[in-house]
């Protein structure tokens, strides 16, 4: 079974990818947001932000550990790869992934998604220079 992450600026269509492949190729989906609030990796909040501040090496580890235990889990079933959605996703080692989409969006229509979804002028900017110089 495959190991597939896609990562990305938010809101440049990472989950409707995610969702879209799974439906197609009978995928097992990975939401990291729930990993992150399973074994509560958070690490602390960025007041500037409204965000919270993840462990990225523990993230890793439970990302890897949620694989393992899926990849046991559905070994009888025939399922094609696993596909694991988020921002953060990049953060597995590159031994446990075989492959890795990253997403890309018009910055216009990530503006009006990043407004959309109630970000600070700040982090819309914020979010469209990573986009703009290519920063996952």
């Amino acid at each position: 079974m495959l190991t597939l992450i896609i990562t990305g600026t938010p809101c440049t269509g990472k989950t409707t990818l995610a969702r879209l492949l799974c439906k197609r190729f009978s995928c097992k989906y990975i939401d990291v947001k729930k990993i992150i609030l399973r074994y509560r990796l958070k690490k602390g909040y960025d007041k500037k932000r409204k965000c919270k501040i993840i462990d990225e090496e523990k993230l890793a580890r439970f990302i890897l550990k949620e694989i393992n235990y899926l990849q046991k889990k559905i070994s009888k079933k025939k399922f094609f790869a696993l596909i694991i959605d988020s921002h953060l996703s990049h953060y597995l080692s590159k031994e446990h992934t075989d492959l890795c989409i990253v997403t890309k969006c018009n910055l216009k229509v990530l503006e009006r998604r990043l407004k959309k979804r109630g970000y600070s002028k700040t982090k819309i900017r914020e979010n469209l220079d990573a986009e703009i110089f290519r920063i996952c």
